[in-house]
Order: C-alpha cells, then structure tokens, then sequence
C-alpha cells in the first residue's frame, strides 16, 4: 500500500480514506452501514429517494420480479416496500451442481422514513423493466403557493 501512495500523488484525504478501507477489509467491517439511515452493502431492492415541490418520489431497482408479488404499504409515515423473489436455479432434486449463486432470493422487505408532510391517501405506484417507482404527494400546506400582492 505504501507503493501505491508514494507512486501516484494524492491529497491527504485520499490517503486516509483508503487507509480506513484497508483496515475494514481486514476487520471484516466492509459493507457495514456508515450513518444511521444507511444500510449495508447488497440490500435488496436497491432504492433511490427524491422530492419534487409536489411530491416525494422512490425509485426501487427489482429487476425480475413479477408485479404481483410486490407489496407496498405506508404506515406512520413509513413506506413499506416488500415482496418475494423466486429462484431461478433448478430444484435440488436435479443433478445440478452449484458453483456460485449470488443472486439472493426469496422475501424481502425496504422501509423508508417519508416526511411529516405527505399525504398518505394520494400514492401512486407503477412497475416497468425491473423498476417500481412510487410517488407520494405532498399535502396542500407542504406546497408551495403564489400569493398575489395587491
């Protein structure tokens, strides 16, 4: 590790940081949660979060997985999403051998905080090419309004 830093240049911080990943792949720690809203490398689905001025918007990445087995609920401001995802390996019965299989399968489940401001009763959710998005509007007070100055 040393060669490589004396070899190519770099900040002060680039040095750190591969230094703290170094030490956490050795530790066993690699892919352990880094904030209190994160979670560990390889949660299934893979989800992003945004907010419009109208709406908050969630993108979940399940590619493979059949709409009817997706599961979306809100509950205390708390989007729930969750489903099953089947194996495509043959049953064990068969003369298979497996040499790696890191596709994980079976349920799983997501859970997002939404903001004080949603309104739970306007949800809209839509699956397409392995991609749920779930939009979530804002409440008439959250968005932002045009007053006319007379």
């Amino acid at each position: 590790m040393i060669d490589t830093m004396l070899s190519r240049p770099q900040s002060l911080f680039d040095q750190l940081d591969a230094m703290q990943r170094l030490l956490s792949r050795s530790l066993g720690a690699e892919g352990a949660p880094g904030g209190i809203r994160s979670v560990a490398y390889g949660a299934f689905p893979e989800i992003n979060v945004g907010r419009t001025p109208t709406s908050v918007e969630v993108f979940a990445f399940a590619p493979g997985i059949a709409a009817s087995s997706l599961d979306v609920t809100i509950e205390r401001n708390v989007l729930k999403i969750s489903g099953t995802r089947a194996s495509a390996i043959p049953t064990r019965d068969s003369k298979v051998q497996l040499y790696a299989n890191e596709r994980p399968e079976g349920r799983f489940s997501r859970a997002v905080s939404l903001p004080d401001d949603v309104d739970p009763l306007t949800v809209e959710a839509k699956y397409r090419d392995g991609i749920l998005r779930i939009s979530i509007a804002l409440s008439a007070a959250a968005q932002p309004q045009l007053i006319a100055v007379k």
